[in-house]
């Protein structure tokens, strides 16, 4: 469980330029090649730090398992927000500070990947365990496969049961999922239940956001590099649909703020958005709401939204240790027991195939077959949006102009206009 104190909103804006924070610290020459895994090696008595955030469904039982197993020691350290995670990470890189092994988030992937010679390769014998575009995605132009990779995000949708039915809505799974084919339809649902309680529908406003640019295939660069982001139609309209649509049943803007969290425990709002490594965060959260559900359904099809991967900074004082615990950490039966802890879904093939996987309900969510509908949702996306280095700073600039708009700080069309200056400037 995360600390109280720890939970600040990430969407703070103004970071400091990525690029000039790495290269400064990586001046003077690329790394050495680093030590491969070292299976074979005796690492008693080594303590390793281990860095992530939100809830990877690393528990403290399945790290001890580790130490049993290993003799090596784990301490592990939680971010509050992957947007902590991130600004820690670029600003230590290729320096000194960062954990022995660390957490990086698929939206600031790419621009990690562009300092892929300061973290140690995956030994050669692991690769074929992930599924072909997440390792891809993490093999450098020199072939080298530089993460490993942990879970992926397919979506459905979450929701209150017992909040449904006080609405007059159906509460069976099927019947839920008849209702949110398509956007028009996830929008007109969530209107008419705030029309007749006087409470939000959904959570917040800015995870609308994501599941929609998500199912773009471009959104804001080109895989050429080309930045589109203000000339994108779909972001633009994407955005408008955000503010006409979203912001009016919304609670909040944002996700991770402690107001966020505590409406959550309060159960103040009706649905989510809903990746399988927010599972673990609503049941960890709100351990005494008993009408979670989960719907096998997300408008217009599927989306992936989050998913991460373990990289291990070549200048660690224990790579090879650091090695052993990030291949254990993603090995397929390690993931499936994640799963189990979190929700966290499986970018391992083996594992996404597993008994532990297919045949999982959750009983914080009503017994929902949340494994059977994590493989329905993975197949169920088509489109992989590129996120290029740059992704994760626009995308973060048009959550706020989001926010501004919600908190009515500017109207829709002042507060895409600083967007687009934003954009300019980055």
């Amino acid at each position: 469980m995360k600390s109280r104190a720890l939970r600040r909103i990430g969407l703070v804006a103004g970071f400091a330029t990525t690029s000039a924070i790495v290269l400064a610290g990586c001046a003077g020459g690329g790394s050495t090649p680093a030590p491969t895994s070292g299976s074979d090696g005796d690492f008693e008595g080594v303590e390793l730090t281990l860095a992530t955030f939100n809830d990877f469904g690393y528990t403290p039982e399945l790290l001890a398992e580790f130490e049993e197993e290993t003799g090596i020691k784990v301490v592990h350290n939680k971010a509050a927000t992957s947007n902590d995670a991130r600004a820690n990470f670029f600003q230590k890189l290729g320096k000194s500070g960062l954990a022995d092994v660390e957490a990086v988030e698929v939206d600031w992937f790419t621009e990690m990947m562009q300092y892929s010679d300061l973290v140690a390769p995956v030994p050669d014998d692991l690769k074929g365990r992930w599924l072909d575009w997440k390792e891809a995605a993490a093999t450098d132009a020199d072939g080298n496969l530089v993460a490993y990779g942990t879970d992926v995000g397919p979506q459905a949708i979450c929701y209150r049961s017992d909040l449904f039915g006080a609405a007059g809505l159906p509460t069976d799974r099927e019947e839920v999922a008849g209702l949110f084919t398509t956007w028009d339809d996830f929008f007109e649902v969530g209107a008419d239940y705030v029309e007749k309680t006087g409470k939000p529908f959904i959570d917040s406003a800015n995870s609308a956001l994501q599941g929609l640019v998500n199912q773009l295939e471009i959104a804001y660069e080109e895989p050429d590099g080309t930045i589109v982001a203000t000339e994108n139609d779909d972001i633009r309209a994407a955005y408008d649909t955000v503010v006409d649509k979203a912001i009016p049943i919304s609670a909040y803007a944002g996700q991770w703020s402690d107001d966020w969290y505590a409406a959550m425990a309060n159960g103040d709002f009706a649905a989510m958005l809903c990746p399988p490594w927010m599972h673990g965060i609503i049941s960890g959260e709100a351990p005494d709401i008993t009408g979670w559900d989960v719907a096998d359904v997300f408008p217009e099809g599927g989306g992936n939204w989050g998913g991460s991967y373990l990289v291990v900074p070549a200048n660690g004082e224990n790579v090879a240790a650091a090695q052993k615990l990030a291949d254990w950490l993603t090995a397929p039966e390690t993931q499936a027991k994640a799963f189990v802890n979190a929700g966290t879904f499986p970018s391992q093939i083996e594992a996404q195939e597993s008994a532990e996987l297919t045949g999982f309900t959750n009983p914080y969510f009503n017994d929902a077959p949340t494994g059977e509908i994590g493989i329905n949702r993975a197949n169920a996306v088509k489109v992989a949006t590129y996120k290029g280095e740059k992704y994760f700073q626009f995308h973060d600039a048009l959550q706020n102009a989001v926010t501004r708009v919600f908190d009515g700080l500017e109207d829709k069309e002042t507060s895409w206009d600083t967007w687009v200056n934003e954009v300019g400037a980055f």
